[in-house]
C-alpha cells in the first residue's frame, strides 16, 4: 500500500473515532441535562467549534457556519449569545466530520509538513491534526465524566472511525 494512503487511512480512523466518541456523548445526554449549570451544551459546542477551526488550512479565513459566531475567540471568555440546541451542535459536528474526511482524504505527503499558523500556534498540518484529535478526546472524556455523574452511564470506547454512512466500530 502506498505510504500516503496508509497514513491517510490511519489518520482518518483515529480522527473519525474521536468525532464518533464526541457524537456518542452528545447523543447520550438527556435533554434535561443539556442546558443546566454543568453546561453540557457549551462543552459540546466549544469542542465542535475548535474542531472546525483547526481543520481550516488558513485560520485567518475561518468562519463557522450559521448560526454559530466567533464568540469562542473572545479572550475574556464571552459565551455565545444563546444556548445552541443538541440538533444544532450535532449538525455542526456532521459538518466537521465531512470537512475532516475531505481534508484527510486529499492530503498529500508533502502537505504533512506545511505550516498551520494562527495567532497562538505554529504547527505542521500533521501536528494540528494530532492536536485536534487530542482536543476532541479531552472534551469527549469530560462529557463522559459529566454523563457518569448525572445519569451513571456513558458511551463506550470507539477504536476506529465509522464510515460516513455506517455505525461505529468498537
Amino acid at each position: 500500500m502506498d505510504n500516503i494512503l496508509s497514513i491517510r487511512e490511519s489518520i482518518w480512523n483515529q480522527f473519525g473515532a474521536s468525532l464518533d466518541m464526541l457524537e456518542n456523548a452528545i447523543m447520550m445526554c438527556p435533554d434535561e441535562h443539556w442546558d443546566t449549570e454543568i453546561r453540557f451544551w457549551y462543552a459540546s459546542y466549544h469542542c465542535t467549534f475548535w474542531t472546525d477551526y483547526y481543520l481550516t488550512t488558513d485560520p485567518s479565513k475561518f468562519t463557522p457556519p450559521a448560526p454559530f459566531t466567533l464568540s469562542e475567540f473572545d479572550r475574556a471568555g464571552k459565551m455565545p449569545d444563546r444556548t445552541y440546541s443538541k440538533t444544532e451542535v450535532l449538525t455542526y459536528l456532521g459538518h466537521c466530520r465531512q470537512k475532516a474526511n475531505l481534508f484527510i482524504s486529499v492530503l498529500k505527503t508533502h502537505q504533512l509538513n506545511e505550516r498551520w499558523i494562527s495567532e497562538r500556534k505554529n504547527y505542521t498540518l500533521l501536528e494540528i491534526l494530532i492536536y485536534n484529535i487530542r482536543h476532541i478526546q479531552h472534551h469527549s472524556a469530560q462529557l463522559n465524566l459529566l454523563l457518569r455523574q448525572t445519569i451513571d452511564n456513558a458511551p463506550t470506547w470507539v477504536s476506529q472511525a465509522k464510515n460516513l454512512n455506517t455505525k461505529s466500530r468498537e
